[in-house]
């Protein structure tokens, strides 16, 4: 009898395991993440707060604004009749990746350059900007492009980006110093704690825009094809994001977006 009770114990904790197990963690609707989208009624987007021109927020009032944001939006318009059913979650260069896997974003629009690494981690969409890596000094800098990043050089970047990566390989003999996300390093740049800072022309761009004591040099040494990514294997969602792109481009909602933050027809 003593037995039976234990062997009746085990199977019930068994069972609320299970049960506990099918209902932890973030369910997605059966089918994809367009399906959970339409369910839960809103795009949970995953955006860049610290990067202007594609995705800042104002102190001031709360509201974040950008290229990208706009993306999400239509995107949220074209899937659920209405943009401003979108929830934009923060995320940074490092954090984006983790977050999309786990479930807290349906996509990351976040100045994220397609690379063949990251397509071993996600899905992306068709190229929806092309930028390119250079470098941002004090106006009378002596850097006038890689060639002078030379031995005692410090050169800001941002942890987990691409550019981070191309800078130690173009130039191995400057020091890199990494930081959390654009605005620290900016920060960092204008307190004197490095000599140029680097990331893609479009978001240095937003930098010199904020404060005209600093231009871009050396023109672009890369090129940065940035994607939407989306969660690995979901190729319904990324043929309704490609379809969306495709559709901008067409009725020149784009080129009107694209004008609007960067002051420049796209090429």
């Amino acid at each position: 009898m003593k037995k039976r009770s234990y062997a009746s114990l085990l199977l019930i904790l068994l069972a609320a395991c299970l049960a506990l197990a099918g209902c932890g963690g973030k369910k997605e609707a059966k089918g994809g993440t367009l399906e959970a989208i339409k369910a839960r009624g809103k795009i949970i987007a995953g955006v860049k707060y610290d990067t202007k021109l594609f995705g800042l927020k104002d102190p001031a009032t709360g509201k974040v604004e950008g290229f990208d944001i706009d993306i999400a939006k239509a995107l949220a318009k074209k899937i659920l009749g209405d943009e401003n059913k979108v929830e934009l979650k923060e995320v940074t260069s490092k954090t984006r990746i983790p977050l999309l896997q786990n479930g807290d974003i349906d996509l990351i629009i976040a100045t994220m350059t397609i690379t063949e690494d990251r397509k071993k981690q996600v899905d992306f969409s068709d190229v929806y900007f092309k930028a390119g890596q250079s470098l941002l000094v004090k106006k009378g800098s002596p850097i006038k492009g890689l060639e002078d990043l030379k031995k005692g050089i410090k050169v800001l970047a941002v942890k987990g980006s691409t550019s981070a990566q191309n800078i130690r390989e173009k130039a191995p003999d400057a020091t890199v110093l990494e930081f959390e996300n654009y605005q620290d390093a900016f920060t960092a740049l204008k307190a004197g704690q490095g000599d140029a800072l680097t990331t893609d022309n479009a978001i240095l761009l937003g930098m010199q825009k904020q404060d005209p004591n600093y231009e871009l040099v050396g023109g672009n040494f890369t090129d940065e094809p940035y994607g939407i990514a989306i969660k690995k294997g979901d190729a319904e969602f990324v043929k309704t994001v490609n379809d969306l792109l495709k559709e901008m481009k067409e009725n020149g909602e784009y080129d009107k977006l694209y004008e609007q933050w960067m002051g420049v027809k796209p090429e």
